[in-house]
């Protein structure tokens, strides 16, 4: 089923509310998520929904609380999420991160303490619509495999790569950007369930059965919780360098501390990088080369598939100017949960119980 933007949109603001956020951040948090989804990865944006609500209700996110400043030196800055909404915190320390390149040409955020950011390449896509480029990543609960465990023990722990780029009147905001965002899983565990739930196999292997082998069946990896390192051994040892990076700066929780239970997985850690390339180069010598870059992409040789190769992000605009169109593609039983949440009456919210 397809529903116009601002349809979602609307929803998603009446049931933030509802859960107790104030409107402001209602419905910046309702446009983030609402975003994800017209943008094609709907595994990060209304289909969690009903998970960031259940949290809300179980008091592992408290709606209430903002970031907090702990201590900062230059251009790298400590915060402190206090459990808050995770997309609202990643925002803010986003934003705070390109205030502090704009001042030193790169500024660095370490978030400790905070909840799931939903889809991770929103962030990547905020600093490159300032024309900034940005490098930021989480880490999760044990939902990954070190190379040659038998049991999960790392995160997935996404990472997210952005390069600006104008669009044809000059400006950043709305441009082509090139944004790589990656778990260091084959697949997202959201993937996972969303192949499961089409009744689908994966493409390629993702994961490992109850008997130790690949699979290419998403409810049997999602059952031994043991998804397939990128790389093998390369993406295990990336995701516990991404850990020790976003634990230590921080001051918040390693993996190993974290609940691997989803619906407790809070208090996560994460870093948020970016870089004002104005006093590096003109934006026109920038863009004169990733556009070549792309073009030589373009002009590859196909393999038989006969798909057309493209960058990190490429399939993003076509996706979001398609679902502006034609109507933001929803499924049941998300959607049926928002509509329910949004006709309640915002005099009744289910407050959170931080207890931490």
């Amino acid at each position: 089923m397809r529903v116009p933007f601002a349809d979602l949109l609307h929803h998603l603001t009446r049931a933030l509310v509802t859960l107790g956020l104030s409107p402001d951040r209602a419905a910046l948090s309702a446009r983030l998520i609402a975003e994800a989804t017209r943008d094609g990865v709907y595994t990060h944006g209304l289909n969690r929904f009903p998970r960031l609500v259940a949290m809300v209700r179980n008091g592992s996110v408290d709606v209430h609380t903002v970031p907090s400043f702990v201590l900062g030196h230059g251009a790298i800055e400590r915060w402190d999420g206090n459990f808050g909404m995770g997309n609202l915190n990643a925002y803010a320390s986003m934003e705070r991160a390109i205030a502090l390149a704009r001042s030193h040409g790169l500024g660095a955020v370490a978030l400790a303490r905070t909840n799931h950011w939903m889809r991770a390449g929103t962030y990547g896509w905020q600093a490159a619509d300032q024309g900034l480029f940005a490098i930021c990543w989480t880490n999760t609960g044990r939902n990954l495999p070190a190379w040659g465990t038998a049991v999960a023990t790392l995160g997935n722990n996404p990472l997210v790569l952005a390069i600006p780029r104008r669009t044809p009147q000059g400006e950043y905001a709305g441009g082509p950007h090139v944004v790589l965002d990656m778990a260091m899983s084959q697949f997202s565990y959201g993937q996972l369930e969303a192949y499961a739930r089409r009744g689908e196999q994966l493409p390629v292997p993702g994961g490992f059965d109850q008997a130790g082998d690949l699979s290419t069946d998403p409810a049997a990896i999602y059952q031994t919780f043991r998804a397939l390192p990128v790389g093998f051994w390369k993406g295990s040892g990336l995701a516990l360098t991404l850990d020790l990076f976003a634990a230590l700066l921080s001051g918040g929780n390693a993996t190993h501390q974290i609940s691997p239970d989803p619906m407790l997985e809070s208090g996560i850690s994460q870093i948020f990088l970016a870089i004002d390339p104005a006093n590096l180069s003109a934006a026109s010598e920038l863009d004169r080369a990733a556009t070549a870059l792309i073009d030589q992409l373009h002009q590859a040789p196909r393999t038989n598939r006969g798909e057309a190769p493209r960058y990190p992000g490429e399939n993003t605009l076509q996706l979001r100017e398609t679902n502006l169109k034609e109507g933001v593609p929803v499924e049941d039983p998300a959607w049926s949960e928002l509509l329910t949440l949004s006709a309640e009456t915002s005099t009744s919210p289910h407050p959170a119980a931080p207890g931490k």
